[in-house]
């Protein structure tokens, strides 16, 4: 079995984990299952990017068994100079927001709260950048409180959702090419994508299909590339195109009228390095706005 191959059965393996923890407490094919999935995806794909990075930054936290522990006692001078290092697509977190800090706290009275709280703070601390903002001014920041979505023994879902998230990194994917994201992320999505469209009629373009697309659209050499799509979905389509021209050659531009869309969009850009594009994203009807 090559790396790759071992990373994606991995990362498939903790999603069908996190599914199978929302079953458990009736939230199995529940409206809001997706929220739930996605969000706690995206907090340990941050989680880990952080703990990547400042690897990366300094040697010591690189070959320090205990790598949290150099992080607490950071002086908070070097702490904030640490942060300024970390690329734009990086969110910033604090030593208490790190997975591994909620893991050891899980026998805490009150766990539910401590888990959305800290959600709910990397989500303010970081919303200049990774907000997406509706036709009206108002932004959706990245996560909000998970918990409520239990209707009893909130304290236990979030102690196994905690549990599932310890037990595989994503330290070493970040190498990793868009066809395995854009792997993982139909993977992720694949349960949300029926077949009647829902609502909004949300049919998710195929990543085969998408492919072909932009292979047909993108025919030479750009530089600067603009990419507008006023229907936006999960922006499966965006980011072939964006992936064909070049990451760091295009910026994303899109609208639709789904939160749910524009939420998996954003997801899909920040797996895709494409966070630059995030402020981009508009939640609201283009043909009435």
């Amino acid at each position: 079995m090559t790396t790759t191959t071992q990373f994606e059965k991995q990362t498939k393996a903790l999603i069908d984990d996190l599914k199978s923890v929302c079953a458990n407490y009736g939230l199995g094919n529940d409206g809001n299952e997706f929220k739930i999935i996605t969000q706690v995806f995206l907090y340990k794909f941050l989680n880990d990017k952080f703990v990547h990075e400042v690897k990366q930054l300094d040697k010591k936290i690189a070959e320090a068994k205990n790598w949290e522990e150099v992080l607490k006692n950071y002086p908070a001078d070097d702490y904030e100079m640490l942060l300024m290092q970390l690329s734009e697509s990086t969110a910033n977190l604090k030593p208490s927001q790190f997975i591994s800090s909620l893991f050891e706290r899980q026998n805490e009275a009150n766990f539910a709260e401590i888990f959305d709280n800290t959600l709910l703070d990397i989500a303010k601390e970081n919303s200049d950048i990774f907000s997406v903002v509706t036709d009206g001014g108002e932004k959706i920041v990245l996560f909000e409180n998970i918990s409520k979505y239990v209707t009893d023994k909130r304290d236990d879902f979030c102690k196994a959702l905690i549990n599932k998230l310890v037990n595989f990194s994503f330290e070493h994917v970040f190498h990793e090419k868009f066809d395995f994201y854009a792997t993982i992320f139909e993977y992720l999505i694949k349960d949300y994508n029926t077949n009647s469209g829902g609502k909004y009629a949300e049919y998710f373009t195929p990543h085969a299909v998408a492919k072909i697309m932009a292979q047909c659209l993108v025919d030479e050499p750009v530089q600067n590339v603009t990419c507008y799509d006023p229907s936006a979905g999960s922006g499966t389509l965006l980011m072939n195109l964006a992936h064909k021209i070049g990451e760091d050659k295009c910026s994303i531009y899109s609208q639709d009228i789904s939160q749910k869309s524009s939420n998996l969009l954003r997801l899909n850009l920040i797996l895709n390095d494409l966070v630059h594009s995030i402020p981009n994203i508009v939640k609201g009807n283009t043909i009435s706005e």
